[in-house]
Protein backbone atom coordinates (compact mmCIF):
# COMPACT_ATOMS: atom_id res chain seq x y z
CA UNK A 1 0.00 0.00 0.00
CA UNK A 2 1.30 3.78 -1.25
CA UNK A 3 1.58 6.27 1.35
CA UNK A 4 1.55 9.80 0.11
CA UNK A 5 3.92 12.60 1.76
CA UNK A 6 1.43 15.95 1.81
CA UNK A 7 2.90 19.83 2.63
CA UNK A 8 0.93 20.18 5.91
CA UNK A 9 -0.55 23.17 6.95
CA UNK A 10 2.43 25.45 7.19
CA UNK A 11 1.30 28.75 9.25
CA UNK A 12 -0.99 32.55 8.97
CA UNK A 13 -1.06 33.17 5.24
CA UNK A 14 1.68 30.82 4.65
CA UNK A 15 0.16 28.81 1.05
CA UNK A 16 3.17 27.99 -0.41
CA UNK A 17 7.67 26.48 0.85
CA UNK A 18 10.43 25.97 -0.53
CA UNK A 19 12.21 22.24 -0.40
CA UNK A 20 15.28 23.02 1.50
CA UNK A 21 16.82 19.41 2.27
CA UNK A 22 15.89 15.90 1.64
CA UNK A 23 17.28 14.06 4.87
CA UNK A 24 16.31 10.54 2.97
CA UNK A 25 16.82 9.30 -0.82
CA UNK A 26 15.05 7.08 -2.97
CA UNK A 27 15.27 3.25 -1.99
CA UNK A 28 15.95 4.46 2.01
CA UNK A 29 14.12 2.52 4.65
CA UNK A 30 11.84 5.59 6.63
CA UNK A 31 10.26 4.82 10.70
CA UNK A 32 6.80 6.20 11.49
CA UNK A 33 7.25 10.39 12.00
CA UNK A 34 10.88 10.01 10.97
CA UNK A 35 12.03 13.44 9.70
CA UNK A 36 12.62 13.12 5.91
CA UNK A 37 12.75 16.63 4.64
CA UNK A 38 13.21 20.46 5.52
CA UNK A 39 10.79 23.22 3.61
CA UNK A 40 11.70 26.97 4.14
CA UNK A 41 9.01 29.90 4.35
CA UNK A 42 8.87 33.18 4.87
CA UNK A 43 7.99 32.17 8.58
CA UNK A 44 9.74 29.06 9.48
CA UNK A 45 11.87 26.09 9.09
CA UNK A 46 9.34 23.24 8.83
CA UNK A 47 10.44 19.71 9.35
CA UNK A 48 7.85 17.10 7.91
CA UNK A 49 7.79 13.15 9.19
CA UNK A 50 7.16 10.12 7.48
CA UNK A 51 3.15 9.69 7.65
CA UNK A 52 4.40 5.73 8.29
CA UNK A 53 7.11 3.19 8.30
CA UNK A 54 8.22 1.59 5.06
CA UNK A 55 10.56 2.60 1.67
CA UNK A 56 10.63 6.27 -0.05
CA UNK A 57 10.05 4.71 -3.42
CA UNK A 58 9.40 8.46 -5.04
CA UNK A 59 10.40 12.15 -4.36
CA UNK A 60 7.99 14.37 -6.13
CA UNK A 61 9.84 17.59 -5.32
CA UNK A 62 13.70 18.44 -5.64
CA UNK A 63 15.36 20.78 -3.98
CA UNK A 64 14.65 24.32 -4.60
CA UNK A 65 10.99 23.30 -5.56
CA UNK A 66 8.20 25.49 -4.67
CA UNK A 67 5.57 23.31 -3.18
CA UNK A 68 1.99 24.12 -2.22
CA UNK A 69 0.13 23.27 0.90
CA UNK A 70 -1.47 19.94 0.29
CA UNK A 71 0.89 19.24 -2.69
CA UNK A 72 1.85 15.38 -2.82
CA UNK A 73 6.25 15.77 -2.51
CA UNK A 74 6.70 11.71 -1.98
CA UNK A 75 5.66 8.34 -1.75
CA UNK A 76 6.07 5.65 0.56
CA UNK A 77 5.65 2.23 0.17
CA UNK A 78 4.47 0.68 3.37
CA UNK A 79 6.41 -1.70 5.04
CA UNK A 80 5.74 -5.10 4.27
CA UNK A 81 4.24 -4.58 1.14
CA UNK A 82 6.13 -6.14 -1.66
CA UNK A 83 8.03 -3.34 -3.73
CA UNK A 84 8.74 -3.34 -7.48
CA UNK A 85 12.66 -3.81 -6.23
CA UNK A 86 11.81 -6.96 -3.79
CA UNK A 87 9.31 -8.14 -6.45
CA UNK A 88 11.94 -8.26 -9.11
CA UNK A 89 14.92 -10.10 -6.86
CA UNK A 90 12.63 -12.48 -6.01
CA UNK A 91 11.87 -13.51 -9.77
CA UNK A 92 14.59 -15.36 -12.21
CA UNK A 93 15.99 -12.89 -14.48
CA UNK A 94 14.27 -12.03 -17.32
CA UNK A 95 15.17 -10.32 -21.30
CA UNK A 96 15.15 -6.98 -20.59
CA UNK A 97 11.97 -5.53 -22.33
CA UNK A 98 12.10 -2.40 -24.29
CA UNK A 99 11.41 1.11 -22.40
CA UNK A 100 7.81 2.13 -21.98
CA UNK A 101 7.15 5.26 -24.13
CA UNK A 102 6.45 8.16 -21.69
CA UNK A 103 3.13 9.11 -20.88
CA UNK A 104 1.26 11.54 -22.66
CA UNK A 105 -0.07 14.53 -21.33
CA UNK A 106 -3.13 16.29 -22.58
CA UNK A 107 -2.92 19.52 -23.28
CA UNK A 108 -5.75 21.64 -21.78
CA UNK A 109 -8.50 22.24 -24.29
CA UNK A 110 -7.64 25.84 -26.31
CA UNK A 111 -10.50 28.12 -24.47
CA UNK A 112 -9.61 26.17 -20.87
CA UNK A 113 -9.21 29.78 -18.47
CA UNK A 114 -5.25 29.73 -17.64
CA UNK A 115 -5.23 29.12 -13.70
CA UNK A 116 -4.35 32.15 -11.26
CA UNK A 117 -0.78 32.52 -10.54
CA UNK A 118 0.26 31.25 -6.70
CA UNK A 119 -0.28 33.84 -4.17
CA UNK A 120 3.38 34.29 -3.69
CA UNK A 121 4.11 34.16 -7.70
CA UNK A 122 1.96 36.97 -7.15
CA UNK A 123 3.36 39.19 -4.82
CA UNK A 124 6.82 38.41 -6.91
CA UNK A 125 5.42 39.77 -9.78
CA UNK A 126 4.04 42.70 -8.23
CA UNK A 127 7.66 44.19 -6.63
CA UNK A 128 9.07 42.93 -9.58
CA UNK A 129 6.49 44.68 -11.27
CA UNK A 130 5.97 41.86 -14.21
CA UNK A 131 2.81 41.25 -15.55
CA UNK A 132 1.60 37.60 -14.43
CA UNK A 133 -0.29 37.25 -17.98
CA UNK A 134 3.18 37.46 -19.99
CA UNK A 135 5.40 35.00 -17.76
CA UNK A 136 5.27 31.46 -18.61
CA UNK A 137 3.97 29.27 -16.00
CA UNK A 138 5.35 25.89 -14.88
CA UNK A 139 2.91 24.37 -12.39
CA UNK A 140 -0.10 22.18 -13.34
CA UNK A 141 -2.24 23.15 -16.18
CA UNK A 142 0.46 26.57 -16.70
CA UNK A 143 0.05 27.69 -13.42
CA UNK A 144 2.66 30.71 -12.70
CA UNK A 145 4.98 29.86 -9.90
CA UNK A 146 7.18 32.18 -7.86
CA UNK A 147 10.00 30.65 -9.40
CA UNK A 148 8.70 31.08 -12.72
CA UNK A 149 8.30 34.80 -11.96
CA UNK A 150 11.64 35.14 -10.51
CA UNK A 151 13.44 33.47 -13.63
CA UNK A 152 12.42 35.91 -15.16
CA UNK A 153 13.19 38.35 -13.73
CA UNK A 154 16.15 37.60 -13.21
CA UNK A 155 17.37 38.79 -16.60
CA UNK A 156 15.94 41.96 -16.30
CA UNK A 157 17.87 42.70 -12.96
CA UNK A 158 20.51 40.66 -13.79
CA UNK A 159 21.58 43.33 -17.54
CA UNK A 160 21.14 46.78 -15.88
CA UNK A 161 23.85 48.40 -17.87
CA UNK A 162 26.88 47.18 -20.57
CA UNK A 163 29.14 45.77 -18.40
CA UNK A 164 33.31 46.92 -19.04
CA UNK A 165 34.84 44.62 -21.24
CA UNK A 166 37.24 42.34 -18.69
CA UNK A 167 40.98 42.86 -18.68
CA UNK A 168 42.54 39.30 -20.70
CA UNK A 169 43.94 37.78 -17.60
CA UNK A 170 40.09 37.98 -15.92
CA UNK A 171 38.59 36.87 -19.32
CA UNK A 172 40.88 33.85 -19.00
CA UNK A 173 40.77 33.27 -15.35
CA UNK A 174 37.84 30.51 -14.52
CA UNK A 175 34.35 31.70 -13.59
CA UNK A 176 33.50 32.84 -9.91
CA UNK A 177 32.20 29.46 -8.12
CA UNK A 178 28.33 30.12 -7.56
CA UNK A 179 27.37 29.39 -4.08
CA UNK A 180 25.29 26.62 -3.08
CA UNK A 181 21.48 27.95 -2.40
CA UNK A 182 21.70 26.06 1.28
CA UNK A 183 24.64 25.71 3.29
CA UNK A 184 24.80 24.56 7.19
CA UNK A 185 25.88 28.24 7.64
CA UNK A 186 24.64 31.74 6.71
CA UNK A 187 26.70 32.61 3.41
CA UNK A 188 29.65 35.29 4.20
CA UNK A 189 30.07 38.37 2.65
CA UNK A 190 33.11 38.94 0.96
CA UNK A 191 34.53 41.54 -1.23
CA UNK A 192 33.57 42.02 -4.82
CA UNK A 193 36.42 42.08 -7.48
CA UNK A 194 36.29 44.38 -10.31
CA UNK A 195 35.10 41.84 -12.71
CA UNK A 196 32.41 40.79 -10.78
CA UNK A 197 31.25 44.47 -9.99
CA UNK A 198 29.29 44.94 -12.74
CA UNK A 199 26.36 42.15 -12.11
CA UNK A 200 25.03 44.07 -9.44
CA UNK A 201 24.95 47.50 -11.08
CA UNK A 202 26.50 50.80 -10.95
CA UNK A 203 25.73 50.89 -7.16
CA UNK A 204 28.31 48.50 -6.30
CA UNK A 205 32.01 49.24 -7.01
CA UNK A 206 35.55 47.14 -6.35
CA UNK A 207 36.28 46.34 -2.57
CA UNK A 208 32.46 46.46 -1.44
CA UNK A 209 31.02 43.87 0.34
CA UNK A 210 27.99 41.90 -1.44
CA UNK A 211 25.77 40.02 1.44
CA UNK A 212 23.53 37.62 -0.14
CA UNK A 213 20.13 36.80 0.49
CA UNK A 214 19.44 34.01 2.71
CA UNK A 215 16.33 32.16 1.24
CA UNK A 216 14.21 32.85 4.37
CA UNK A 217 15.24 36.86 4.22
CA UNK A 218 14.20 37.01 0.92
CA UNK A 219 11.04 35.38 1.71
CA UNK A 220 10.36 37.81 4.75
CA UNK A 221 11.53 40.67 1.98
CA UNK A 222 8.48 39.17 0.10
CA UNK A 223 6.06 39.29 2.52
CA UNK A 224 6.81 42.88 4.00
CA UNK A 225 6.23 44.40 0.82
CA UNK A 226 3.42 42.54 0.21
CA UNK A 227 1.99 43.93 3.49
CA UNK A 228 2.95 47.77 2.78
CA UNK A 229 1.62 47.38 -1.03
CA UNK A 230 -2.06 45.94 0.68
CA UNK A 231 -2.45 47.74 3.64
CA UNK A 232 -2.30 52.17 3.77
CA UNK A 233 0.00 52.00 7.07
CA UNK A 234 -1.39 55.04 9.33
CA UNK A 235 0.63 55.35 12.80
CA UNK A 236 0.33 56.87 16.13
CA UNK A 237 2.12 57.09 19.40
CA UNK A 238 1.40 57.45 22.78
CA UNK A 239 4.17 58.49 26.17
CA UNK A 240 3.00 55.77 28.78
CA UNK A 241 4.18 56.65 32.27
CA UNK A 242 5.70 53.45 33.55
CA UNK A 243 6.53 54.37 36.72
CA UNK A 244 3.79 52.60 38.58
CA UNK A 245 4.24 49.27 36.77
CA UNK A 246 8.06 49.61 37.45
CA UNK A 247 7.13 50.22 40.80
CA UNK A 248 4.82 46.69 41.33
CA UNK A 249 6.94 44.62 38.89
CA UNK A 250 10.23 45.64 41.53
CA UNK A 251 7.80 44.91 44.72
CA UNK A 252 6.91 41.22 43.47
CA UNK A 253 9.49 40.21 41.12
CA UNK A 254 11.56 37.96 43.57
CA UNK A 255 8.84 36.40 44.47
CA UNK A 256 6.73 36.21 41.49
CA UNK A 257 9.89 34.30 39.90
CA UNK A 258 9.91 31.94 43.12
CA UNK A 259 5.88 30.82 43.18
CA UNK A 260 6.20 30.31 39.31
CA UNK A 261 9.64 29.86 38.13
CA UNK A 262 9.97 32.54 35.07
CA UNK A 263 11.07 36.08 35.53
CA UNK A 264 8.94 38.99 35.76
CA UNK A 265 9.77 41.39 32.60
CA UNK A 266 7.61 44.36 31.70
CA UNK A 267 6.35 42.50 28.27
CA UNK A 268 3.49 40.78 30.11
CA UNK A 269 2.10 43.49 31.48
CA UNK A 270 1.78 45.33 28.23
CA UNK A 271 0.19 42.17 26.91
CA UNK A 272 -2.48 42.38 29.37
CA UNK A 273 -2.93 45.86 28.86
CA UNK A 274 -3.36 45.12 24.98
CA UNK A 275 -5.92 42.05 25.75
CA UNK A 276 -7.85 44.04 27.52
CA UNK A 277 -7.98 47.17 24.91
CA UNK A 278 -8.83 44.93 22.18
CA UNK A 279 -11.82 43.43 23.73
CA UNK A 280 -13.10 46.90 24.62
CA UNK A 281 -11.88 48.22 20.93
CA UNK A 282 -12.82 44.81 18.55
CA UNK A 283 -11.94 46.78 15.35
CA UNK A 284 -8.41 46.07 16.14
CA UNK A 285 -8.86 43.12 16.54
CA UNK A 286 -9.90 42.15 13.10
CA UNK A 287 -8.68 41.49 9.74
CA UNK A 288 -9.65 42.53 5.75
CA UNK A 289 -11.18 39.84 3.79
CA UNK A 290 -11.35 40.29 0.31
CA UNK A 291 -13.94 43.62 0.61
CA UNK A 292 -15.11 42.32 4.61
CA UNK A 293 -14.04 43.01 7.54
CA UNK A 294 -13.95 40.65 9.81
CA UNK A 295 -13.72 41.37 13.69
CA UNK A 296 -12.07 37.69 15.09
CA UNK A 297 -14.02 36.20 17.98
CA UNK A 298 -10.56 35.20 19.52
CA UNK A 299 -7.63 37.43 20.87
CA UNK A 300 -4.70 35.50 19.92
CA UNK A 301 -1.86 37.71 19.93
CA UNK A 302 1.07 37.45 18.40
CA UNK A 303 4.81 37.82 19.90
CA UNK A 304 7.59 39.41 17.68
CA UNK A 305 10.83 36.89 17.99
CA UNK A 306 14.10 37.87 16.93
CA UNK A 307 16.35 34.86 16.21
CA UNK A 308 19.43 33.97 14.44
CA UNK A 309 17.51 32.73 11.49
CA UNK A 310 15.49 36.47 11.47
CA UNK A 311 11.98 37.49 13.03
CA UNK A 312 9.02 34.71 14.02
CA UNK A 313 5.82 35.46 15.65
CA UNK A 314 4.62 32.74 17.89
CA UNK A 315 1.33 33.06 18.69
CA UNK A 316 -0.12 33.17 22.60
CA UNK A 317 -3.85 31.79 21.62
CA UNK A 318 -6.75 32.97 23.85
CA UNK A 319 -4.69 35.80 25.27
CA UNK A 320 -7.95 37.25 26.98
CA UNK A 321 -8.36 33.89 28.74
CA UNK A 322 -4.87 34.41 30.47
CA UNK A 323 -3.63 35.47 33.73
CA UNK A 324 -0.09 38.10 33.69
CA UNK A 325 1.44 34.88 35.28
CA UNK A 326 -0.33 32.65 32.16
CA UNK A 327 0.74 35.31 30.21
CA UNK A 328 3.98 35.09 31.36
CA UNK A 329 4.88 31.51 31.00
CA UNK A 330 3.35 31.50 27.61
CA UNK A 331 5.41 34.28 26.18
CA UNK A 332 8.66 32.81 27.65
CA UNK A 333 7.93 29.43 26.50
CA UNK A 334 7.16 30.46 22.80
CA UNK A 335 10.46 32.91 23.26
CA UNK A 336 12.33 30.04 24.27
CA UNK A 337 11.52 28.03 21.51
CA UNK A 338 11.22 29.72 19.16
CA UNK A 339 15.13 30.59 19.57
CA UNK A 340 16.17 27.17 19.71
CA UNK A 341 13.59 26.24 16.61
CA UNK A 342 11.26 24.21 18.49
CA UNK A 343 8.13 25.75 17.32
CA UNK A 344 5.29 23.86 15.43
CA UNK A 345 3.97 25.28 12.07
CA UNK A 346 0.37 25.61 14.15
CA UNK A 347 2.42 27.85 16.61
CA UNK A 348 2.71 30.50 14.12
CA UNK A 349 -0.81 30.66 12.66
CA UNK A 350 -3.92 32.14 13.56
CA UNK A 351 -2.70 35.27 15.41
CA UNK A 352 -5.03 38.78 15.14
CA UNK A 353 -2.67 41.44 16.90
CA UNK A 354 1.31 41.57 16.92
CA UNK A 355 3.34 43.27 19.55
CA UNK A 356 7.01 43.92 19.04
CA UNK A 357 9.44 44.48 21.15
CA UNK A 358 13.08 45.44 19.44
CA UNK A 359 14.94 45.99 22.85
CA UNK A 360 16.78 48.52 24.74
CA UNK A 361 20.00 50.81 23.35
CA UNK A 362 18.54 53.91 22.03
CA UNK A 363 15.40 52.29 20.37
CA UNK A 364 12.72 55.90 21.14
CA UNK A 365 10.17 54.90 18.83
CA UNK A 366 9.38 53.11 15.33
CA UNK A 367 6.54 52.19 13.38
CA UNK A 368 6.66 48.17 12.58
CA UNK A 369 5.15 46.88 9.19
CA UNK A 370 1.61 44.93 9.94
CA UNK A 371 1.80 41.32 9.80
CA UNK A 372 -0.52 39.90 6.86
CA UNK A 373 -3.76 39.81 6.77
CA UNK A 374 -4.27 41.50 10.65
CA UNK A 375 -4.81 45.17 11.04
CA UNK A 376 -2.57 46.46 13.61
CA UNK A 377 0.79 45.85 15.24
CA UNK A 378 1.66 47.80 18.42
CA UNK A 379 5.93 48.29 18.74
CA UNK A 380 7.17 49.49 21.88
CA UNK A 381 10.00 51.34 22.69
CA UNK A 382 12.76 51.48 24.83
CA UNK A 383 11.74 52.28 28.55
CA UNK A 384 14.20 55.29 30.47
CA UNK A 385 13.89 57.45 33.14
CA UNK A 386 13.14 60.92 32.60
CA UNK A 387 12.38 64.23 34.13
CA UNK A 388 8.44 65.36 33.53
CA UNK A 389 5.72 67.88 34.48
CA UNK A 390 3.25 66.30 37.17
CA UNK A 391 0.95 68.15 39.48
CA UNK A 392 1.80 67.54 42.90
CA UNK A 393 -0.70 69.00 45.59
CA UNK A 394 -1.97 71.49 43.41
CA UNK A 395 1.79 72.68 42.69
CA UNK A 396 3.73 71.86 38.91
CA UNK A 397 6.82 70.05 39.99
CA UNK A 398 9.33 68.02 37.86
CA UNK A 399 9.98 64.73 38.96
CA UNK A 400 11.73 61.83 37.52
CA UNK A 401 9.54 59.07 36.08
CA UNK A 402 9.63 55.93 33.92
CA UNK A 403 8.79 56.66 30.29
CA UNK A 404 7.91 54.52 27.23
CA UNK A 405 6.83 55.14 23.74
CA UNK A 406 4.63 52.85 22.29
CA UNK A 407 3.72 53.13 18.33
CA UNK A 408 0.54 52.00 17.04
CA UNK A 409 0.56 50.85 12.70
CA UNK A 410 -3.01 50.45 11.71
CA UNK A 411 -4.96 49.77 8.43
CA UNK A 412 -6.75 52.80 7.29
CA UNK A 413 -8.97 50.24 5.48
CA UNK A 414 -10.81 48.54 8.41
CA UNK A 415 -9.19 51.32 11.19
CA UNK A 416 -10.41 55.04 11.45
CA UNK A 417 -8.03 57.89 13.48
CA UNK A 418 -10.49 57.59 16.38
CA UNK A 419 -10.93 54.08 17.29
CA UNK A 420 -7.22 53.35 16.69
CA UNK A 421 -6.07 56.54 18.92
CA UNK A 422 -8.96 55.52 21.39
CA UNK A 423 -7.74 52.09 21.75
CA UNK A 424 -3.65 53.21 22.28
CA UNK A 425 -5.69 55.57 25.02
CA UNK A 426 -6.98 52.82 27.07
CA UNK A 427 -3.65 50.62 26.69
CA UNK A 428 -2.29 54.23 28.76
CA UNK A 429 -4.89 54.21 31.07
CA UNK A 430 -4.43 50.80 32.12
CA UNK A 431 -0.56 50.90 32.33
CA UNK A 432 -0.25 53.99 33.92
CA UNK A 433 -2.88 52.86 36.51
CA UNK A 434 -0.95 49.27 37.08
CA UNK A 435 -4.12 47.61 37.99
CA UNK A 436 -3.16 43.71 37.52
CA UNK A 437 -3.18 41.17 39.69
CA UNK A 438 0.14 39.60 40.89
Amino acid sequence: MSISVRVPNLGESVVEGTVARWLVAEGDTVGLDQIIVELTTDKVDVEIPSPGAGVLTKILAAVDDTVEVGAEIAIIEEAGAQTGVESASAQPAAQPSPPSPPPVVEPPPPNAPVPAPTPLAQRAADVAQLDTSEVTGSGPHGRVTQRDVLEQAAPAAATPAPAPQPTQAAAQAPPAAVPAPRTAAPLAAKPVARAQAAQYGAGVEEGDRVIPMSRLRKLVADHMVYSKRTSPHVGTVAEIDMSAVAKLRKANKARFEEQHGVGLTFLPFIVSAVVRALRENPALNAQVIDDAIVEKRAINVGIAVETDKGLVVPVVRDADRLSLAGLTAAIDDLSSRARNKKLSADELRGGTFTISNPGRKGNLYGFAIINQPQVGILRMGEMVKRPVVRTIEGEDAIVIRSMMHLALSYDHRAVDGAPANSFLFRIRELLEAADFDL
